[in-house]
């Protein structure tokens, strides 16, 4: 059976003047010939996408449209009529958003995450906004620290709503995102839980010691691209911390940590240095590389992490003193004795 809204495997069948057909299972398609490859022979299985002409008949492309129907996008918006918005999806032929299936009205020029789907009376493909109606429950496999693909499709207070795996609903709260994340942008995350709402909260860091090792080579990788030196130590503030490296204060601290008890850093008021600086390096040692070494090689107890330098607190001010150099009593000294009677008993 050929799948409109999708790529099909079908043979080549018969020629005609507009094209040629091809053929699966008895049923039949014209590729119209500006896609016919040069020397297709009959016989030749071609990987095409099927959807519908002007005329509503199915039809065949070689080109590859950027998504298909059940898959999500973000396309942009090149025209309106009375009837909907036109999407670029990669195809000769625009996409079409109807009004219906717009959340909110669509204009020339936006960029917008959508569903690819089939209209259930036409069969046409066609683009809808609402999202909710095609995000499906997630199965209990999801389990915390599973790796997920994203997709953000709105921004909000609480953080990033993202599309996960092509199907599930999830956020990204905004206090775990140190990089912005745009509409429309593609990343790898990680299940935190499943929410009694049937809505996975996800994180951009990778779980346990696989986070914590990122986070170190992130701090070399950074030190090395800044020609050794970091201006950042324990005084630093937790948006500085982010705008360098995009982590926490909490996360740099081990980090830091971690690469100075490897002897790659020295750890100084003025920041963090590397002490031997050159562009490119050996990748720091990990939490699980350590944890692999002989035992031999292994300290009887694991050493704290050291501290980093704090910047020095102002000096007490000197005590006052009085006109002979000795400093002066308290505000409420003891009462002097009185003066002896001289009186005659």
């Amino acid at each position: 059976m050929i799948e409109i809204g999708k790529t099909n495997r079908l043979t080549a069948a018969r020629r005609a003047p507009p094209g040629v057909y091809l053929e699966r299972e008895g049923e039949e398609v014209l590729l119209p010939n500006r896609f016919v490859p040069e020397g297709l022979e009959m016989g030749t299985e071609l990987s095409v996408f099927v959807y519908t002409d002007s005329s509503d008949r199915p039809v065949a492309t070689t080109q590859k449209p950027l998504a298909e129907v059940g898959q999500f996008a973000c396309l942009s918006v090149i025209d309106e009529s009375q009837h909907g918005a036109f999407l670029d999806w990669g195809l000769d032929k625009d996409l079409l958003a109807p009004l219906p299936e717009q959340e909110n009205r669509l204009r020339k020029g936006d960029r917008v995450v959508v569903a690819v789907c089939l209209d259930e009376h036409t069969q046409r493909v066609i683009a809808s906004n609402r999202l909710a109606q095609f995000l499906e429950p997630p199965p209990s496999e999801l389990a915390p620290g599973t790796e997920v693909e994203l997709l953000v499709y709105r921004q909000t207070e609480l953080g990033a709503q993202v599309i996960v795996n092509d199907r599930h609903a999830g956020l990204v709260y905004a206090s775990e995102t140190y990089t912005p994340l745009a509409v429309g942008e593609r990343a790898t995350g990680y299940v935190r839980r499943l929410r009694e709402d049937g809505k996975l909260d996800i994180s951009l860091r990778p779980p346990g010691a696989a986070g914590r090792d990122e986070d170190t080579r992130a701090l070399l990788r950074a030190l090395q691209a800044s020609g050794g030196h970091l201006p950042l130590n324990d005084d630093s503030t937790p948006e500085r911390i982010a705008e360098l490296l995009s982590m926490s204060k909490k996360a740099f601290k081990r980090a830091a940590g971690n690469l100075y008890r490897q002897r790659l850093v020295r750890l100084a008021l003025d920041g963090v240095r590397l002490t031997n600086v050159r562009s490119e390096g050996p990748p720091a040692e990990t939490d699980a590389e350590s944890r692999s070494e002989p035992r031999s090689r292994q300290p009887s107890q694991a050493r704290p992490q050291p501290p980093l330098p704090r910047a020095p607190r102002p000096a007490a001010p000197a005590p006052r003193t009085g006109r002979e150099g000795v400093t002066k009593r308290a505000a409420n000294p003891d009462p002097p004795p009185g003066p002896r009677s001289t009186r005659r008993r």
